[in-house]
């Protein structure tokens, strides 16, 4: 090569690297070779070195192009992107729907009157299989107990038989939530000890893990990482498992319980079609993964011990131990996963109409009239009285990009008022739903971090009533694993205004008066339907009275009024309201404390009557607003 000389590295398609060559070889060698033409020998050595440094950098790009998750195209890239991110990548979206499961009991004596008799009742245990003829299949993940009845999973009891003008028999109505796929099993053999053993499951479709047990019936439990040894467990409500938070209410029919385990594993996609199981590193006659921390044992994994004062340390691995949960060894384990989903598992309604019974027993073991016992068993009835949607297939390559960039950025972590809201909203419903929750700092100048959070729940009648201690109990352990360590969360309860509506209406000629009535009864019950408004949310009359006159039919509204319903003896909250004091310019405000209006009764709190022109006007008043005890 020539002495001093200048190389441009700015080239990096074929025609560019094959004109700097040309140049470099005229510049630096102009004697040595001067035949450029395209069919010289040197040419060809020329373009192939050109063709070589063109794929080359290609190849340069791209791989740096995939190492952003905003360019990478090739999904394995991008999953394990992904999960720098934090964000596990669905691979198949399953579809969800409401089933009806129904069976008959006999009826039983009791005083004066016949009831249901719950010997009978069936228990569903979990992942029950249910399917359409066409062979789409769909799980009821949540156990199902006909004996039990609450404002979470409530009980319908209708009449299905009478004989002698009494009822011989009844009919028991549940509803679960049930997902698409099949449960499917598989083994592995976990040999010699090995730190942090890999398992692979290769199939198209998987929705997740279902469990893991190995060959001594012991359960590993998944976690999102292998430095996560806390997971909730849900403990029925009796008095037997909890005798100092049991309470006889019916909105918590599982008491929310954390639970420290070593046996635990993590999963991820490594693609399209393959799910690895990861499992952590300890042996299992080691100890350390049970240790309670103590002044001895903290950060004895430290290297050389020298300095514990700069150092971070984690509540899940205080010691610095790197054992991260126990590896499996000599032992065989039985993997069960769900495999399903896609476009193809939205079904009609009344599609799933087949059950698998292998997981159904009777509450009560001792029945000694097994033909009735027969004949309650065949009664099982299941059906989806709407379609089944959800069904799609997995995440598509800028659905990861933009889930993983979300995922990010909520950090699982509760830090702003909002944050607290959504994750009480978001409790599992057996341990109790929380149907409206309100979060407030008491003091906005107080610099302190104590927040407020109003909470209500539902009744079996689907009404608003306050939650129970053992409810607020689960709340407080299901935030405490979300809450910041300096935080302060109170957890009170709401109040709830019951209001009732009377309206009056003209309407056009040659309308059907009772036909428009009742349409517009219908409008305002869906309007004020309580699954449709927040604690503190005000009512404005104009809303009201706009929504009445877009009904066909109606000619003007001539009044309508809102009126408080209070009192316990009429089946209302205990708290009576100033109506005509919270209303200011056409709006009904709420209670300073956080409140909420319901409609109890929509059936009869909601009035009206056609009247004929100038049969009444309306009015709005002003004034303060206040709460009584009633």
């Amino acid at each position: 090569m020539a002495a001093n000389s200048q190389i441009r590295y700015i080239s990096r398609d074929f025609n560019n690297i094959r004109a700097e060559l040309i140049n470099y070889s005229q510049t630096y060698f102009p004697n040595t070779y001067t035949d450029f033409s395209p069919t010289s020998p040197g040419m060809m050595f020329m373009e192939q070195i050109a063709y070589a440094s063109d794929i080359m950098s290609f190849y340069l790009d791209n791989q740096i192009q995939e190492t952003y998750l905003q360019y990478a195209r090739q999904y394995d890239n991008l999953y394990d992107l992904a999960y720098m991110f934090s964000y596990k990548p669905k691979v198949t979206g399953l579809a969800t729907v409401d089933i009806d499961v129904y069976q008959q009991v006999p009826a039983i004596t009791s005083g004066d009157e016949k009831i249901p008799d719950y010997n009978y009742a069936l228990l569903f245990g979990n992942n029950t299989s249910i399917s359409s003829p066409a062979g789409q299949n769909f799980i009821i993940q949540d156990a199902i107990d006909f004996s039990v009845s609450s404002s979470n999973d409530p009980t319908t009891v209708s009449v299905a038989q009478i004989t002698a003008n009494e009822p011989e028999y009844f009919l028991l109505k549940k509803t679960r939530k049930a997902i698409s796929g099949t449960v499917n099993t598989t083994t592995f053999t976990a040999g010699a000890y090995q730190q942090f053993p890999t398992f692979q499951i290769s199939t198209t479709n998987i929705g997740g893990i279902v469990d893991i047990f190995d060959a001594d019936s012991n359960q590993y439990y998944e976690v999102n990482y292998l430095g996560q040894d806390l997971i909730y467990e849900g403990v029925k409500n009796t008095n037997v498992n909890d005798p100092n938070n049991f309470s006889n209410s019916d909105d918590t029919p599982y008491i929310l319980k954390t639970k420290s385990t070593n046996r635990r594993f993590t999963t991820r996609f490594l693609n399209e079609s393959t799910l690895q199981i990861q499992f952590g590193a300890g042996q299992p006659l080691q100890t350390d993964e049970l240790i309670t921390p103590n002044s001895d044992n903290v950060g004895i994994g430290l290297p050389f011990e020298q300095d514990k004062l700069t150092t971070a340390f984690s509540p899940t691995n205080f010691i610095f131990t790197d054992t991260y949960g126990i590896a499996p060894s000599n032992t065989t384990l039985t993997v069960r996963y769900l495999t399903g989903g896609g476009t193809n598992a939205n079904v009609n309604a009344g599609q799933l109409t087949n059950i698998n019974t292998s997981t159904v027993n009777f509450v009560t073991s001792n029945i000694s009239n097994t033909t009735l016992a027969q004949y309650v068993f065949d009664s099982i009835v299941v059906n989806n009285p709407i379609a089944a949607e959800g069904g799609q297939d997995g995440d598509s390559i800028e659905e990861i990009r933009q889930n993983a960039l979300s995922n990010y950025n909520t950090q699982l972590r509760n830090v702003t008022a909002d944050d607290y809201l959504v994750r009480a909203l978001s409790m599992p419903a057996k341990f109790g739903n929380i149907a409206k929750a309100w979060t407030q700092k008491p003091n906005a100048t107080d610099p302190n971090t104590t927040l407020d959070m109003y909470v209500l729940t539902y009744n079996v009648n689907q009404n608003l009533t306050t939650a129970s201690t053992s409810l607020k109990n689960n709340l407080k352990t299901y935030l405490n694993q979300y809450r910041m360590i300096g935080d302060t969360v109170d957890i009170k309860d709401a109040f709830i205004i019951n209001i009732g509506i009377d309206f009056e209406i003209i309407t056009l000629p040659n309308y059907n008066n009772s036909e428009v009535l009742a349409q517009c009864i219908t409008a305002l019950q869906s309007y004020f339907e309580i699954s449709k408004w927040v604690i503190n949310q005000p009512i404005i009359i104009r809303d009201l009275t706009v929504l009445l006159d877009n009904i066909t039919g109606i000619q003007t509204v001539q009044s309508l009024t809102i009126t408080n319903k209070a009192g316990t003896t009429s089946g209302y909250s205990r708290y009576a309201y100033s109506i005509e004091g919270a209303t200011q310019g056409g709006i009904i405000y709420p209670s300073i404390d956080p409140s909420i209006f319901e409609v109890k009764y929509p059936g009869t709190d909601i009035k009206g009557r056609v009247v004929s022109l100038g049969a009444g006007s309306y009015a709005v008043g002003g004034g303060a607003s206040g709460i009584g005890s009633y």
